[in-house]
């Protein structure tokens, strides 16, 4: 355990996809930089076309994804969501609801920035990490 941070957080964080070809350092400093937030079933966690820059990473609970209320998907533990808005703030693009208690860290740019500046790596790997997954959403019809 260094820094305070448990070694299983660290493993169950490289499990995210967002962060598995992230250095062990770099997971640490993210954590570290990250807020850790509760919120209720029912709470509205993004609402689609609201201006965003935050990146959300959930780690207990599950989360609805609806656009035009239509249901897209559910989030579960080690799912992540924002990071279109993450990259270059937007307007959300669906909107976010916890369907049960839910945890998440919430990163924002400032705190994305101050980590990159002392591990340019892992900000290419987020950048590439982040690329697949957009072009996922756009072929499966998310974007």
């Amino acid at each position: 355990m260094a820094r305070g941070i448990p070694a299983d957080v660290v493993r169950r964080f490289r499990e995210i996809p967002l962060f598995a070809n992230v250095s062990v350092k770099g997971i640490r400093a993210l954590i570290q930089a990250a807020d850790v937030l509760d919120v209720a079933a029912g709470t509205v966690m993004i609402r689609e076309g609201e201006m965003g820059e935050h990146l959300f990473v959930l780690t207990r609970g599950t989360a609805l994804v609806t656009r035009k209320g239509r249901k897209l998907g559910e989030l579960v533990p080690g799912d992540y969501f924002g990071e279109m808005a993450f990259l270059a703030p937007a307007p959300r693009s669906a909107t976010v609801t916890a369907y049960s208690d839910v945890r998440f860290l919430l990163i924002g740019p400032r705190e994305l920035a101050g980590v990159v500046k002392r591990d340019a790596v892992l900000a290419q790997r987020l950048l590439q990490t982040m690329a697949k997954r957009l072009l996922q959403n756009q072929r499966s019809g998310l974007l």
